[in-house]
């Protein structure tokens, strides 16, 4: 009967004969076990950052674009030409079954002043609804009414960089601020919300009634008509039944006919959320198997050094079988030690990955994810390897005969 606990002993010491040389066997499988830990953290928090950007933009949201058709019958990009107009949001609120809210949207970068202190930032026009459509929540005072949007009152609510920027630490609540020369008063101001998906500070801007914008700030190039218009569907179910309405309202109220291309485009951002994150998934899974391939190398440096280990202690193996030891006893005295060698920078390959990835995260600004399974998975594959590469020397010192080894010098 095989005694694992005396086999297991019998291989730690026969490890610790050659410390240096465990040590820099060990060293592939740590730098292996480290890069898969590294890219993998890099990818899941990459996927992770993605969905969290899209998301703030808010939940069931589609967004429909000015596309316009040039006389040529040339396709122009989305948003060159302006389609939609403030009528055509109403139309989508009150005549989709599937639809919530509506928010029609005018935007600009504009001067803000207030005292002395002057911050560059985005004006966006809107309805009350653009807090609903965003799942943007106030931090302080309130959001204009549809009142103010009827009497193009000039009132604003504020995202927290232009807080910080003009105000400090005042309360901005009933300040006035004058954007683009024009007074107005504060009633509001945004909870935090990060970058968006493009990496734009979301906090930067300023919401006012869509009415104001039209009439007292952005000019009258093209009068009643909107940027983009956010629609959120009443849930996730309808929300592709939501996108065909949408497609459908505007069709008819801007007289296209079967044949024609749409003056407009509807872009479904859980659609959008879900290439991105195949896209990353993608990513990585391909950086893993690019560190796989250093953790598959460090086995193959076990099996060597195993190998030459065989070799130098041909005469003790002699010596074993002699004495009695079985086939099956040097085969797994040898198999252990190419598994301890392997679990050993297993472990030590985790505790470099995490400190990696984590001083990594903070010295580039990246987003780091590191998962259990990611640890666990590591450290499996680690003693997959050590099992894998440790059998053939195993198994070639299983076979030696005990008179030849003897013999051996």
């Amino acid at each position: 009967m095989i005694d694992i606990i005396s086999i297991i002993k019998i291989s730690f010491s026969a490890l610790r004969v050659n410390k240096m040389r465990s040590a820099l066997t060990s060293l592939g499988i740590i730098i292996g076990v480290g890069a898969v830990i590294i890219m993998l953290a890099i990818g899941s928090g990459a996927n992770k950052q993605i969905s969290e950007q899209i998301s703030s933009m808010g939940s069931n949201l589609l967004i429909v674009l000015s596309g316009a058709t040039s006389s040529g019958g040339v396709r122009m990009g989305s948003g060159t030409m302006p389609t939609l107009t403030f009528q055509d949001a109403e139309s989508i609120k009150q005549e989709s079954q599937s639809v919530s809210n509506v928010a029609p949207i005018l935007s600009e970068v504009g001067q803000v002043v207030f005292g002395n202190q002057n911050w560059s930032t985005q004006i966006t026009g809107t309805t009350p609804d653009m807090l609903i459509v965003r799942d943007w929540y106030l931090s302080a005072g309130r959001m204009f009414t549809l009142e103010d949007v009827k009497n193009a009152t000039k009132v604003c609510v504020i995202g927290q960089t232009v807080a910080l920027n003009l105000f400090g630490d005042l309360d901005p609540i009933g300040r006035t601020i004058r954007i683009k020369g024009v007074p107005f008063l504060i009633i509001g101001s945004l909870e935090s919300k990060g970058q968006s998906a493009r990496g734009q500070d979301q906090d930067d801007t300023i919401i006012i009634p869509i009415t104001t914008a039209q009439k007292k700030l952005f000019g009258t190039q093209f009068p009643g008509m909107v940027r983009m218009i956010m629609v959120k569907a009443k849930d996730s179910e309808v929300l592709y039944a939501a996108e065909k309405e949408v497609a459908a309202i505007l069709r008819e109220r801007h007289h296209i006919g079967i044949n024609q291309e749409d003056d407009f485009s509807v872009r479904n951002l859980t659609e959008t959320m879900q290439m991105a994150q195949q896209s990353s998934n993608v990513m990585a899974f391909l950086l893993g198997a690019i560190a796989s391939v250093s953790l598959l190398v460090g086995g193959i440096g076990v099996m060597n050094i195993m190998l030459v280990s065989v070799t130098e202690r041909t005469k003790e193996i002699g010596i074993r079988m002699a004495i009695g030891a079985k086939i099956w006893d040097i085969r797994l005295q040898f198999l252990i030690e190419a598994l301890i060698l392997s679990m050993a920078g297993g472990i030590a390959g985790i505790i470099i990955g995490v400190a990696g990835a984590n001083s990594l995260g903070s010295v580039a600004g990246w987003a780091i994810e590191i998962s259990p399974m990611s640890i666990l998975l590591s450290f499996s594959f680690s003693g997959i390897v050590g099992i894998f590469f440790g059998f053939y020397p195993a198994y070639k010192a299983s076979l030696l005969n005990p008179i030849d080894a003897l013999r051996h010098e």
